[in-house]
């Protein structure tokens, strides 16, 4: 499933944070961009219902937290968007990037020891 771009905004509250109340995950966001405590207290109740999030009850409060993980929805937005902005080509993405942007030294290490590993994945 994919979050809309503010219940990604919440999800790195909750990645970041850990289990928050609604209230806790509101000042956070609010310090950044002018947001309502009825929006996100909305836009949280949407999320559990989505299955984005999970709710513990203790008594009149609730706290939320992030059920699913940071890694699998980086992976999905990316699978995402290399299918439909760039047919497909995971090379094209990576030259794109690549050519828009100047990669430190250390990505770049990064990138070659993660194509080195990719390589070597192929070969066994």
């Amino acid at each position: 499933m994919k979050p809309t771009d503010s219940e990604l905004e919440i999800l790195h509250v909750l990645w970041t944070n850990g289990p928050s109340t609604v209230r806790q995950v509101h000042d956070t966001l609010s310090q950044s961009r002018d947001l309502g405590y009825t929006t996100a207290l909305k836009l949280m109740q949407i999320m559990y219902e989505k299955g984005l999030l999970s709710r513990e009850e203790d008594g009149r409060s609730h706290t939320y937290t992030a059920a699913v993980s940071e890694e699998a929805t980086q992976r999905n937005l990316v699978d995402r968007f290399v299918e439909t902005a760039f047919r497909g080509s995971a090379s094209k993405l990576v030259m794109q990037i690549l050519g828009q942007h100047k990669a430190s030294r250390e990505e770049l290490d990064e990138i070659k020891n993660l194509l080195s590993d990719l390589n070597r994945d192929l070969s066994d």
